[in-house]
């Protein structure tokens, strides 16, 4: 049963096109299908999460994870109440906007935009469903309702100060509220997301072996769930001791942040969307005890996955991929493919960096190296 502080489909906010909705989907179903049938939503099988995407079939990429975020947050705005859809859809594009290579394709980017106010995956998320999608005739991108938007513009909260021209200029940058709150399925699918790379980028560790699995019996959080399953089960290989120990966090995460949201929702009892977004508290949240055990957690990660040598040397590699890719583009649009071409400006400028920018962000990691072999290498023995 939908709680009467989560979003109400039959009170949309509507789309900038004003199109009459479906007869049989909600606004949310549909915001959830043009998602999913995006090519900026396909591309993401192609793109780096931490282990280079065509290091192994085996290791997460974008999608993936993805599709873990979408899972994840449709159960807990299911149990909560929440307008699961609209949970959905959001989890589903919060990631459209990453470039290839991951964090280290987005640090290229940001540096090389700099003069242009930098990279930020959110922002160029928005731009791939407000405008870069081009597959409809009557419009630009997806035309999504503005709840969705506004889930996707307030994934690390609500925007202060200097609001992106793409985001203030939009005909429902004022639908969006940017000052304020999140909705509830908005500050859910946020939280999702960090709930799932922090359990699987475990599992992803310990199958490249960074992590062995005798570590995890004393991690926070993790350390009392591996060693019940080892009381359990005794010495599992590998891959199961740490499948048995993930889905088991995952499953802890998920309880503790259905059962804090709910201690939350109970105290400050909002009774609108309106309400909602005049709390400045968080809503959908885990409990502080949990948001320790995580911060131990990530640490973890940061020191033994994401600064791991195999990982440093291949974003090291990505890095500078990327960083030669903008700048050759960018001193010489005229290498671009044809569609891309027309739309750039004189060598140099802040027309063309802007459409380097689109053309690099929406590249598979593959795409992406053969595009520098192709424009950066010497080699003249491939097309």
């Amino acid at each position: 049963m939908r709680r009467a502080c989560a979003a109400d489909p039959a009170r949309s906010r509507g789309r900038a096109s004003g199109a009459p909705e479906h007869a049989f989907r909600s606004p949310f179903q549909r915001d959830r299908d043009r998602i999913i049938h995006s090519s900026a939503f396909r591309r993401l099988q192609a793109k780096t999460q931490v282990f280079v995407a065509f290091e192994g079939d085996h290791y997460r990429t974008r999608l993936t994870h993805t599709l873990e975020v979408a899972q994840i947050t449709r159960t807990v705005a299911r149990a909560l109440g929440l307008e699961e859809d609209l949970a959905e859809a959001i989890a589903l594009a919060h990631d459209l906007g990453h470039p290839p290579f991951g964090h280290a394709g987005e640090q290229a980017l940001d540096e090389e935009l700099a003069p242009w106010g930098g990279f930020d995956h959110n922002l160029q998320s928005f731009r791939i469903v407000t405008v870069l999608e081009r597959r409809y005739a009557g419009f630009d991108g997806l035309d999504l309702t503005a709840e969705t938007l506004e889930g996707i513009v307030k994934h690390n909260g609500p925007l202060q100060g200097d609001v992106p021209a793409p985001i203030r200029t939009h005909p429902l940058a004022d639908a969006l509220e940017l000052e304020r709150p999140c909705h509830l399925e908005g500050q859910l699918a946020a939280l999702c997301d960090d709930l799932a790379y922090c359990s699987h980028d475990i599992d992803d560790g310990v199958r490249a072996g960074f992590i062995q699995p005798r570590e995890l019996l004393d991690l926070p959080l993790v350390g009392p769930l591996a060693q019940a399953v080892r009381r359990e089960w005794g010495e599992l290989a590998r891959p199961r001791f740490a499948h048995e120990t993930v889905r088991r966090t995952i499953d802890r995460l998920v309880a503790d942040l259905i059962a804090e949201s709910e201690r939350r929702l109970a105290r400050w009892k909002p009774e609108s969307l309106d309400d909602v977004r005049r709390i400045d508290e968080p809503l959908i949240a885990f409990s502080p005890a949990t948001r320790e055990a995580l911060d131990g957690l990530r640490t973890f990660l940061h020191e033994r996955v994401y600064r791991h040598y195999r990982v440093c040397r291949a974003s090291h590699r990505a890095h500078r991929l990327v960083r030669e890719l903008f700048r050759t583009l960018h001193a010489h649009p005229e290498c671009l493919p044809d569609d891309w071409r027309r739309m750039a400006e004189r060598p140099g400028s802040a027309g063309t960096a802007a459409v380097v920018r689109d053309y690099i962000a929406g590249m598979t990691d593959r795409y992406a190296a053969r595009e520098h072999e192709r424009i950066c290498s010497t080699r003249w023995d491939r097309p």
